[in-house]
Formats: C-alpha cells, sequence, structure tokens
C-alpha cells in the first residue's frame, strides 16, 4: 500500500452513514475502488457483507467504520485520524464459503457467504435433511427447522444465535449447526475442518420445501446444497489494533 492509500469511500443509505460519507470524501477526496488502495465501507455489519460482496474479487483491504446497528466487522467511527488509523491496522484474511444450490426446476445457483450459508424450512413442517462429508452420509436424516454452516468470522452471529459455537480465527474449520432440531434433539452439530465437503440432500423437498441462504442471497426450493470452503477467493479486513477480529471473537466466548 502506497504511502498515503487510495481510498474508496462506500456508504450505506442510512443518513449518518452518508454525511459521514460526504464528511470524508471533502476532507479525503476520493476514488473508485477498482482504482483505490483500500476500501473504506461506512455503515453496519450488513453493509459490510454488501460490499465485500460486490468488491470482493478486486482483491483490496476493506476498513470499516460503524455507522449502524450491528459492527462486530467494524471499527468504531471517527473522522479526524483515518490515515493514521488505517496505516496501524492490523489484517484478518478471511477465506469465504462456496455455496452450490440445485433447485427443484433444475437451476443450479452458486453464491458466497463470509458470515454462514443456512437452509431454512420455507413452510409450517419441519425440514428432512440428509448430511453427507466428503461424500459420505454422517446423519441420514434431520428433522428440524434448518440447519446452517458458519466460517470463524460469521460463527459469532447467527450460527452462535442457534448456539453453535463461537471458533477462532485462523482455525481452519468451519461450524455445522442444526436450527431447532427435532430429531436427532440432542444432536448439537460438529466442529469441521475448513477443508469438508458438506452436501445437504432434501428430502421429501416437495412436501418439505426448504430455502437456502449464503449471507442475504436466498435461493427457493432446493434440493441439493453443496457447500465447500472457496480455494481462490480471500478478502482482508483491517481492524484498530484495540479491537481486533480476533480478540473480538475471543471476548465474545466470556461475556455473560
Amino acid at each position: 500500500m502506497s504511502q498515503t492509500p487510495r481510498i474508496a469511500f462506500l456508504a450505506s443509505p442510512a443518513e449518518e452513514a452518508q454525511q459521514a460519507l460526504a464528511a470524508l470524501t471533502d476532507r479525503h477526496g476520493g476514488t473508485t475502488p477498482e482504482q483505490a488502495d483500500v476500501l473504506c465501507a461506512l455503515g453496519g455489519d450488513g453493509f459490510m457483507l454488501q460490499t465485500l460482496h460486490r468488491h470482493g474479487g478486486l482483491g483490496k483491504p476493506v476498513y470499516g467504520m460503524k455507522l449502524g446497528t450491528v459492527g462486530f466487522l467494524m471499527n468504531q467511527y471517527r473522522g479526524d485520524d483515518l490515515l493514521e488509523r488505517i496505516s496501524a491496522a492490523e489484517p484478518a484474511k478471511l477465506r469465504p464459503l462456496e455455496m452450490q444450490a440445485l433447485t427443484e426446476s433444475g437451476a443450479t445457483i452458486t453464491s458466497l457467504a463470509y458470515n454462514e450459508v443456512s437452509l431454512l424450512r420455507q413452510t409450517r413442517q419441519a425440514a428432512h435433511v440428509c448430511i453427507d462429508l466428503n461424500g459420505q452420509t454422517r446423519l441420514p436424516e434431520l428433522i428440524c427447522d434448518g440447519v446452517l454452516t458458519a466460517t470463524p468470522a460469521g460463527s459469532t452471529a447467527y450460527n452462535f444465535s442457534a448456539h453453535g459455537p463461537i471458533l477462532p480465527l485462523g482455525s481452519q474449520t468451519i461450524a455445522l449447526t442444526p436450527i431447532a432440531p427435532f430429531r436427532p434433539r440432542r444432536w448439537r452439530g460438529a466442529i469441521l475442518k475448513a477443508d469438508t465437503e458438506i452436501r445437504f440432500r432434501v428430502l421429501d423437498p416437495y412436501k418439505r420445501p426448504v430455502s437456502a441462504t449464503a449471507d442475504s442471497h436466498e435461493v427457493r426450493d432446493v434440493v441439493e446444497v453443496t457447500i465447500r470452503e472457496s480455494r481462490d477467493r480471500t478478502i482482508t479486513l483491517l481492524f484498530d489494533p484495540e479491537h481486533n477480529l480476533e480478540e473480538r471473537i475471543l471476548s465474545e466466548q466470556f461475556m455473560v
């Protein structure tokens, strides 16, 4: 990164974020994401995920500042010392999950997930799902509201709310977590190696339809969903040293 980095400022539609965008652009100038050295995302975690999905392929580091309701992936907002903060920031490299979903109509839809891929029942009836790991059936039938696979960065979000484990950053693991399991009732999920290929096969998809969601990208009426860690996509988030992502994930495990 150059001594004075070229910054592309990106903001959510929220009024506070738009005001910060105008102030920071006036002070530091601005450029396009393609020409920037670093992207600066202004908003909450939802907007950060949007930024990663839209611009993650550029390979540019992303420094986020919280101007939204949730900011686990963001730094605190301050407008006066941005260049110094970016210069001192610590990188966190994340590798997303790749979802490939096959629908009842025969379409194959792919998407990336930086937080999690979740399967959810579409109707009042519980979903029946078979779980294969690396081509071997491990759970012939899970009766549940849903099931999800989370990255370490996403393990503190929906996964944790579903009583899944919090995974240390850099642990090269992913979480497999049921959502309101009915049978087997006491199955709490699993922690898997990051290179594990997970395949969910929906049993009786016409009577018990299921949707799949990669972060915010939903696919309806899926019959089979394959998930694996991306082999060729990584993104770098930048964090203030006192609020680095590894420390935040660790601290979440001791909150009461």
